[in-house]
């Protein structure tokens, strides 16, 4: 492994530098693949630290939306499929596999942390919106796109706060239950902040959205829950498999969505960046000192942070293509996930260092 380290650090040296002589040289047809190759090399190179192996998943996501930049027309469709087809029944894979995760104990955990579940859940739902609401009017984006903000920060936690919950030693059970609650609230709350901060940009049908959500989520979940109850430890290969296909269709999701707004991506792209960045780290800081604010310990502030910064972009995704608005709504979502994983990473290492009260 470390020699693949090395040798992959060697070929993303040769190939940064020949992707910055391409692009002053204006060598567009050598610039697209030396970019691809670039984030498959540095995500390769990365595994071989323990330190930042957590950002191998991150880079290849990067590779994959430069592919999908560069080369759009792959991942539009084959012949008369579109592979936008692909997008729900890959969340619903996702969502099954949560169910798989998770048990009863999870749910038993409102009642043992009532305090750190409460605060969590209502920074969950009004920090993100609020904050996804005011920097879609400040922003001066088109108002599909805009909407894509709040879609982002009316979406409930995603799995990716309790790896990184994990990985800093923060209250793991406190993730996994809010992750749980906020998601099952999801198809009321969601559709409900929308329609009060998004419906002057895009008109929002609160039954369609919310059995949109219902069907996304809460029958995969469901399923999942049911799955784990009736087979635990019987399909050990599932248990195995599910965070990886669950990754496989992440990646997927986020190339499909990105070759289909790639134009309005390119027009807007800084700026969109910029606000995701802002709504991000809002979350992050605004859930860590709020949470210190009222009470909670240090474990569960660091917990509250990540549930709050780190949202469920697949659903938004997936709601946004329900809508029919995937190319203009979508981008948010698109560029929240792969920016989140990379600050939340870079979030836990720092806290995994420092000791914990």
């Amino acid at each position: 492994m470390q020699n693949l380290g090395k040798w992959a650090s060697v070929a993303s040296g040769i190939l940064g530098l020949g992707a910055v002589l391409f692009w002053i040289f204006d060598q567009h047809n050598f610039l697209a693949p030396a970019v691809v190759l670039l984030f498959i090399a540095l995500a390769l190179a990365v595994t071989a630290s323990k330190a930042l192996k957590g950002f191998s998943f991150t880079l290849l996501i990067f590779a994959a939306v430069a592919a999908s930049l560069f080369y759009p027309q792959f991942f539009l469709q084959i012949g008369t499929f579109k592979f936008t087809n692909l997008i729900v029944p890959l969340l619903i894979i996702i969502m099954f596999g949560m169910g798989t995760s998770i048990g009863i104990k999870d749910f038993v955990g409102v009642v043992k942390m009532p305090k750190g579940v409460l605060v969590g859940l209502i920074a969950q739902f009004t920090i993100m919106p609020f904050i996804g609401f005011g920097l879609a009017k400040l922003s001066g984006l088109p108002p599909e796109i805009a909407a894509g903000i709040i879609l982002v920060g009316c979406s409930p936690g995603g799995l990716a706060s309790n790896v990184m919950a994990y990985i800093s030693g923060a209250n793991l059970a406190l993730s996994l239950t809010l992750t749980a609650v906020s998601t099952l609230l999801s198809p009321l709350l969601t559709p409900f902040f929308m329609q009060l901060l998004a419906n002057e940009l895009v008109p929002i049908d609160f039954l369609a959205m919310f059995w949109s959500i219902i069907k996304i989520v809460i029958l995969p979940i469901l399923a999942g829950l049911l799955f784990n109850h009736f087979f635990h430890g019987k399909f050990s290969w599932l248990d195995k498999a599910m965070p990886k296909i669950s990754m496989a269709a992440i990646a997927i999701i986020i190339t499909v969505i990105t070759a289909s707004g790639r134009d309005a991506l390119l027009s807007i792209g800084l700026v969109l960046i910029v606000v995701v960045i802002a709504h991000n780290f809002s979350g992050y800081i605004l859930g860590y000192y709020g949470s210190k604010l009222v009470g909670l310990d240090e474990k569960s502030s660091r917990t509250v942070a990540f549930e709050v910064g780190m949202q469920n972009a697949g659903l938004a995704s997936g709601i946004a293509l329900e809508m029919g608005r995937l190319a203009t709504m979508g981008l948010a979502p698109a560029v929240f996930g792969p920016l989140m994983n990379i600050s939340g990473s870079s979030l836990a290492t720092i806290w995994q260092g420092k000791k914990k009260s």
